[in-house]
């Protein structure tokens, strides 16, 4: 046997130390002898800087004595220079004293003459190997600040839990999640969580530190605090959340993590914007579509200015952004605080490229299919984009000619309008005029160069609708357009389709305005129908 007392948890003892407070460590001792009591002395090497309570007694047979070490460490003053450890030592001095008695077990504080640990009747035992190790806040700070790994381990894990090491923070209010962070340092962030800090722990400036993440764009970091629950949501101390901060910055990767982890895609920031708001602000187009897809509500208004994300990009001319937002649903009539829309953002910016998206075009359309010349001509004179196509791909000249509005096409003739400009199916404007029976329209088209041969996305051309509606005389200007005649024999002859009415003319609802129609579905040999909305395939 080389030992009479046992040291818990190690030979080691950590001194936690701390400004402004007793720097101290605790060790265990333990009497490994099952009939016998020992007594111990334990003595500092530097006996200037330590003081220990007890430093001697008796302890009874298989039982405990805790000891008290306190560190001398003056006001002020910085970590020693060698840290976490420290070459400082103890000498535990321990002797059997058969007969020994302690009248009270736990009692440690009656002094054992000096003389036991000094006769040479007696077989002491000295044991050298207690070192010393410095840990607490001061400490753990710093080694997190220099990314020391393995001390970072060793000092939470020589640590009295109770102190909890692992939710100090520095002089700045920093954790120790926040100082890993700042690093870009997910393993010193994966060791940290292995001790289970406190993490939704906020710094001095009220972030969290998955905010900080967040906004950092670390996915990593981020994936790992979401594994250990953080809070995906802004707290009250803080001015933007995980999801605002990582759409600011662009980090991509990072919001699907926190949609995924089920974060509220149309949670506000303290001043009341959505994430849409600021990836709007922010040009983050990739953002912004990210957020759509997962349900964010394009027509919330935020609080300053009570303007949706269609307004922002409206003001910055993000064409882009605008026709994204258009696409998922933004409302263009909504108004801000000062009684504007989208489009009068627009207009005071001077973005003319986003006046037609965000209301001339719908104008235009909404003119040429009521045959309003001058108001076309206004419109038009107004910067609507004489060729913007609306949701079917259909043009104003689309429109006037399915309705059979001579003085409207000749119009848009005159302004520069391209004729054979196509819709989501390949219709011209000469396809709807044939379709529709307007004769006065379809020789306007054809006297200025429209092309009669053009076919559909199904190879369907004007011809060929004009046979299977019989529409003979509209038959013969085609065909004085220049097309060809042979056509005709290659589809059998139809009854007009139900849809069509005796006039050759579709109403306003027939024509897909307010629902879908059916029309016309060419084949090798004839025709069917479609429910597709103003489209021959």
């Amino acid at each position: 046997m080389d030992r009479l007392i046992s040291l818990e948890p190690s030979n080691v003892v950590a001194i936690r130390l701390e400004q402004g407070q007793k720097c101290y460590g605790r060790l265990t001792l333990r009497n490994v002898m099952y009939t016998m009591p020992v007594a111990f002395r334990l003595q500092p090497m530097n006996k200037a800087r330590y003081t220990i309570r007890p430093q001697s007694g008796i302890i009874s047979p298989l039982t405990t004595v805790i000891v008290e070490i306190t560190y001398d460490f003056p006001p002020n003053s910085s970590l020693p220079g060698s840290f976490p450890y420290c070459d400082d030592s103890f000498l535990l001095h321990s002797v059997v004293v058969p007969g020994a008695a302690v009248k009270n077990p736990s009692s440690t504080h009656d002094t054992v003459p000096i003389d036991w640990f000094t006769t040479r009747k007696k077989q002491v035992f000295v044991d050298s190997g207690i070192r010393v190790m410095f840990v607490g806040s001061m400490v753990i700070t710093r080694l997190v600040k220099n990314g020391l790994m393995d001390e970072i381990r060793d000092v939470l894990e020589k640590s009295d839990p109770s102190w909890k090491t692992v939710d100090s923070v520095d002089e700045e209010g920093q954790t120790l999640l926040h100082l890993a962070i700042s690093q870009g340092r997910p393993d010193l962030v994966q060791v940290l969580l292995e001790f289970e800090p406190d993490v939704e722990a906020r710094s001095r400036s009220g972030t969290s530190p998955l905010e900080d993440a967040a906004a950092s764009g670390d996915s990593l970091i981020v994936e790992l605090l979401l594994a250990h629950q953080a809070n995906t949501e802004r707290s009250e101390s803080s001015t933007w959340g995980p999801l605002h901060l990582a759409t600011g910055g662009g980090h991509v990767d990072v919001l699907k993590l926190l949609l995924l982890k089920g974060a509220n895609v149309n949670a506000i920031t303290k001043d009341g914007n959505t994430a849409l708001h600021l990836a709007v602000k922010e040009r983050r187009r990739d953002c912004a579509r990210l957020l759509l897809t997962a349900d964010a509500n394009p027509n919330v208004a935020n609080f300053a200015d009570n303007e949706t994300p269609l307004h922002i990009a409206s003001a910055h001319g993000d064409e882009n952004m605008v026709k994204l937002l258009l696409l998922k649903g933004a409302n263009k009539n909504i108004r801000n605080r000062s009684g504007k829309t989208a489009f009068d953002l627009a207009k005071e910016h001077g973005h003319a490229r986003l006046f037609d998206a965000l209301g001339l075009g719908d104008r235009l359309c909404l003119a040429a299919r009521k045959g309003e010349v001058r108001s076309v001509d206004r419109v038009l004179d107004a910067g609507a984009a004489i060729n913007g196509q609306d949701q079917h791909g259909w043009t104003a000249l689309h429109r006037a000619s399915f309705k059979g509005y001579t003085d409207v096409v000749r119009l848009l003739i005159e302004k520069g309008v391209n004729l054979d400009a196509r819709d989501g199916d390949g219709y011209t404007a000469l396809h709807c005029a044939v379709e529709s029976g307007n004769v006065n329209v379809l020789e306007l088209l054809v006297k200025k160069g429209a092309d009669v041969k053009a076919r559909t996305n199904k190879g369907v051309t004007a011809m060929q609708i004009a046979d299977s509606l019989n529409y003979a005389g509209i038959i013969r200007i085609l065909i004085n357009g220049g097309a060809n005649m042979d056509e005709t024999k290659k589809i059998g002859k139809h009854s007009p389709p139900a849809f069509v009415n005796k006039t050759g003319r579709r109403s306003d609802k027939e024509m897909g305005l307010k629902k879908k129609t059916t029309r016309v579905k060419a084949f090798s040999g004839g025709f069917e129908r479609s429910t597709s909305p103003l489209a021959m395939f």
